[in-house]
């Protein structure tokens, strides 16, 4: 099937957006390709379609587990089979899906960057029949890009792995110079073909705004611009308190971070698209992977820490379009907290040393043993018993991660598991003497296979109907089924998980390389004093973020605040030289002339201006007063000093 055939088929459209053709056809000519195209530019298109038109399976390599689960979600949508490994799975899960990719019976497997490096990955590789490695958020494998992730550096091996050699596309919406060519070596690609949009976004006005009071200001611009839109929080606790505000003053809010259970996430999130709530107050857990073109605004309540993610997070206002706005909001006490973000970012060592003590400690855990170990982690409870600064212990735990010691993810979905315990005439006996436990047991059994040999992922939303029971009775059933051992049930889990890369060692031999770590706290200082740049400067917005991003192309987009300021300033400009030769013309004419005589020589809407220009042209020396209060034009301009 040709790729535009695939495209109506299954996305319903009838073009390709700009330059995702071109990528495409770059993939199925057997290239390697670097992508850089901007968020909402339509990404992942570009190794799905390609993908649907070969035979086999394709790896889609991703960082976010939230982005993972939204594009399996839209791919089952559309009858296409795909699955995922991530941190947190079991090893029945971890086989099942494997297995299924092996045999061809999904046509994507979704996998996070540490996944690469397990044995059980690691072995089912070469029996993969892979038909493309698609590397997403690709600036991650690059230790100058904002968000480097070490386990990243395997990718090239599992090309290695394979007898046949499939292309490598490589995606991602924001990388500098410096990025692109570290992602094209990191990834050994051969001969790459690089394709990037502009930077340039002509329907997207950006402003910066200093404020004494940020919730008057956000009240203030949402009342004047009409739509759907996000407002960009720093903390949990800030997207209730100003979702809450916003519905105080009239707007229909809701709020979004990742401490919330996943079905509020899911529930939230789908009546922000369906136009159920107008603004969206979150962090920036929200706006991943999802498709909706015509939000309005995007607010940043304070800066983010750099111009990549905030460049992302803009970039999802306008994107069928028509015109919107991206207004970033500040306080000059946010300046001086960027500038001493890197000091808390990169902690040093003997902080990230306790870090690591405390944690075997909480976790029981001796030396020599937690290879490839996975642990869910209640951070509050750690800190508050190790008195450890929460902020500080994720930034060394991050730390830790980016040095392949252990991998830590803030916010892991696992979806609840189930597999029967009794063999299947036990289970009917069982079912016939506890006859108020027979309608869930029956609904798993014609809902679900492989219940006797694996563990199967359910939904107990799903049981609950199945069942004809109220959903908290289902989960009762299930807790009490487990209990009496007839069946393993794991319930949702939706919490931190921490799974350990290398066996643990003592805190004193704990080595992250140092060279590597002052450079990477290095460039994050420099992004800083971009971020800080960006807010003060007096160019374009838009152009200084295609310089940032090295598109000198990008020109004076016009609507941006700065673009504004420099109108009204040529305006002014204008408007006094325009007064100054009538006022000239009218004396050179009259000569000598009391103030009130000049005026009634200018029309009457102008006359308000003409006073401040008539000071402008005394203060100049162009005009002077005479002892008579009479105005002369001089003709001369008063020399320096």
């Amino acid at each position: 099937m040709k790729p535009v055939e695939i495209l109506r088929e299954y996305w319903g459209h009838e073009s390709f957006r700009p330059m995702q053709e071109e990528i495409i056809r770059s993939v199925l000519d057997g290239k390697d390709t670097l992508a850089i195209l901007p968020t909402g530019g339509g990404k992942s298109v570009c190794f799905q379609v390609p993908a649907l038109a070969m035979d086999g399976v394709c790896i889609v390599i991703t960082p976010l587990i939230a982005l993972m689960q939204d594009q399996l979600q839209q791919l089952t949508k559309k009858g296409i089979p795909a699955a995922a490994l991530y941190a947190g799975m079991g090893y029945m899960e971890i086989r099942s899906t494997l297995r299924q990719a092996i045999t061809g019976e999904i046509r994507f497997l979704y996998v996070s960057p540490e996944r690469l490096g397990t044995g059980s990955f690691r072995d089912a590789l070469p029996h993969l029949p892979l038909n493309l490695i698609a590397v997403d958020e690709a600036h991650c494998l690059s230790q100058w890009g904002y968000d480097f992730r070490p386990a990243y550096l395997d990718i090239y091996t599992i090309r290695e792995r394979q007898k046949k050699q499939v292309p490598i596309l490589a995606l991602t919406a924001s990388a500098t110079g410096d990025v692109q060519d570290d992602i094209c070596k990191k990834l050994r690609l051969k001969d790459p073909v690089t394709f990037r949009q502009s930077f340039e976004r002509p329907n997207l006005s950006y402003s910066v705004i200093r404020t004494d009071s940020r919730i008057s200001k956000l009240t203030e611009i949402l009342k004047k611009v009409p739509g759907s839109g996000i407002v960009y929080c720093k903390t949990r606790r800030q997207t209730v308190e100003i979702a809450r505000q916003l519905e105080r003053e009239g707007m229909s809010a809701g709020c979004y971070h990742a401490g919330l259970d996943r079905e509020t996430r899911r529930s939230r999130q789908q009546q922000w698209i369906d136009g159920q709530l107008r603004i969206m107050a979150c962090t920036n857990a929200f706006g991943m992977g999802i498709d909706k073109p015509d939000v309005r605004i995007v607010i940043h309540l304070a800066p983010p820490d750099c111009l990549e993610n905030y460049y992302q997070e803009a970039g999802r206002a306008g994107r069928d379009g028509n015109r919107s706005y991206a207004v970033m909001l500040f306080q000059e006490g946010d300046i001086q907290a960027l500038e001493r973000l890197p000091e808390t970012r990169y902690p040093p060592m003997s902080f990230i040393r306790t870090v690591y003590q405390s944690l075997a400690n909480y976790l029981q855990l001796p030396s020599g043993l937690g290879e490839d170990q996975s642990f869910p982690i209640d951070l509050q409870d750690l800190c508050q018993r190790f008195k450890l600064p929460l902020t500080e212990t994720i930034h060394a735990l991050q730390a830790m991660q980016q040095a392949g010691i252990l991998d830590f993810q803030e916010q892991i979905f696992k979806p609840p598991v189930v597999q029967c315990l009794f063999e299947r005439e036990a289970l009917f006996r069982f079912e016939e003497a506890n006859p108020d436990l027979e309608p869930v047991l029956k609904a798993l059994l014609r809902t679900y296979g492989g219940l006797f040999e694996h563990p199967v992922p359910i939904s107990e939303r799903q049981l609950a109907k199945s069942a004809q029971r109220q959903l908290k009775v289902v989960e009762q059933d299930l807790l009490k089924l487990h209990a009496m051992g007839v069946i393993s049930y794991q319930p949702m889990r939706n919490s931190p998980q921490l799974r350990f890369l290398q066996e643990r060692v003592k805190a004193e031999n704990l080595y992250i390389e140092p060279l590597g770590y002052l450079k990477r706290k290095e460039i994050f200082s420099g992004r800083i004093r971009d971020m800080i740049g960006y807010m003060t400067g007096a160019d374009c917005r838009a152009v200084a973020i295609g310089r940032y991003f090295g598109d000198p192309a990008v020109r004076p987009c016009g609507i941006c605040d700065r673009c504004a300021d420099a109108r009204r300033s040529r305006t002014k400009a204008n408007e006094v030289t325009r007064l100054s030769e009538q006022i000239k013309a009218i004396l050179q004419e009259q000569g000598a002339m009391m103030t009130d005589k000049i005026l009634e020589g200018i029309s009457e809407e102008e006359r308000p201006h003409a006073w401040p220009v008539l000071e402008f042209l005394i203060g100049e020396g162009w005009i002077r007063r005479l002892p008579d209060d009479r105005i002369e034009w001089t003709g001369k301009k008063k020399g320096p000093g």
